[in-house]
């Protein structure tokens, strides 16, 4: 049975580079706090790493911050504005991750802050309109948070006009990119964000590492207490391996940028192609085949497919060796529908299957030919 992944939007394969890298960092097995050579060596990987992410985007090296992962970064820039930098009015939307919407939820029960959504079009962009008027009528200290992609749908948010808005209007900004860096060409240091969470998984890197990007003298501190890694901002020894895993996988990723996302972009364009031929009434979530609104990396398709096959339609898909996702992998083992959808879609389009395929280098045309005809068998079962 072939075997294809269609869900590089939940996690990606690593590159053999990467794995590669990993293994000889693994055996230089030192801490890099500690003062001998076995430590200074590790410390030298660690802070070559952080040079050289820095350097990719464009900012300074103390502003890259080594975490756990997207969640951690999200939830360190947000917990923190709040409590240490006096953010009493948080501007987000309601099709962010869960690590942005959860971490505010919870913010909202145990502290005195305003929550405010902005508008988000049925396109699934946000209607920046509505948020220049927030800001305009704000009185509070604000944190705007607001993701570059959106995980689900693809859109794409328009960072710079974001980003500028909040300083014409004194808020701090706050990105989850943790979908954009390694797949856009971004450079943090030209724009006006002061936090980003990033996810070295997400670009063909390991799991389990990340990094905040903190804007120097933010005033941002700790959310993890402990020793004093990470310039203070989070204890705990770093997982040397992975970082230098993440650094070659970013540099790998922005090295390999226009070729590669020339590549997917066509795997992409091909997938909505035969999608179009084969499956009348198929509907694209968000607009997300529009190449100049959403990510060339993934779509989100809802299913002209009545709702006693759709229960069973990933099922399908599964045993045919087609993996994909409904909604974000976060939560597509919840039995709640998605929070992205429901914003965006009518009640008859919400009663139907939608599906996410997300692309990487490794996909083929092959790949996009198979789940074509098991998807026609499915439907005319």
């Amino acid at each position: 049975m072939q075997k294809v992944y269609f869900d590089s939007a939940a996690t990606t394969k690593i590159r053999p580079e990467v794995v590669e890298k990993m293994v000889a960092v693994l055996n230089d097995y030192g801490n890099p706090s500690s003062t001998h050579g076995f430590g200074r060596s590790a410390k030298n990987h660690l802070e070559q790493a952080r040079k050289n992410i820095a350097g990719y985007l464009g900012v300074k090296a103390s502003e890259i911050i080594f975490t756990s992962g997207g969640t951690e970064a999200d939830n360190l820039a947000i917990n923190s504005a709040v409590r240490d930098l006096g953010v009493t009015h948080i501007i987000t939307s309601k099709i962010e991750h869960h690590a942005v919407l959860h971490t505010v939820q919870e913010i909202e029960k145990y502290h005195d802050i305003k929550v405010s959504y902005v508008t988000i079009k049925p396109c699934g962009s946000v209607d920046y309109d509505h948020l220049k008027n927030l800001l305009s009528d704000a009185e509070e200290k604000v944190l705007v948070s607001l993701m570059h992609v959106n995980n689900e749908v693809g859109t794409i948010l328009d960072i710079e006009r974001v980003g500028n808005l909040c300083k014409e209007y004194n808020a701090l900004f706050h990105s989850d990119m943790v979908q954009s860096i390694g797949h856009l060409d971004v450079n943090l240091g030209e724009l006006n964000v002061d936090f980003t969470a990033s996810s070295a998984h997400k670009f063909h890197g390991p799991k389990g590492v990340g990094f905040a990007y903190i804007r120097k003298n933010s005033g941002l501190r700790p959310l993890i207490f402990g020793g004093e890694q990470e310039r203070g901002y989070r204890g705990g020894t770093e997982g040397v391996h992975n970082i230098v895993g993440m650094d070659e996988a970013l540099r790998l990723a922005l090295e390999n940028l226009p070729e590669e996302s020339s590549y997917v972009a066509e795997i992409k364009a091909y997938f909505i192609d035969k999608l179009l031929e084969a499956i009348p009434g198929v509907k694209f979530n968000a607009e997300c085949n529009d190449v100049n609104h959403c990510t060339y990396t993934l779509i989100n398709v809802c299913l002209p497919i009545p709702p006693e096959k759709a229960q069973i339609l990933l099922f399908q898909l599964d045993i045919n060796g087609i993996a994909c996702s409904k909604g974000s992998a976060c939560q597509s083992g919840s039995t709640k529908g998605s929070h992205v959808l429901n914003e965006i879609l009518d009640e008859e389009d919400l009663g139907k299957p939608s599906i996410r395929f997300s692309f990487s280098k490794y996909n083929t045309k092959d790949d996009v030919d198979y789940t074509i005809s098991v998807l026609q068998k499915f439907m005319n079962s």
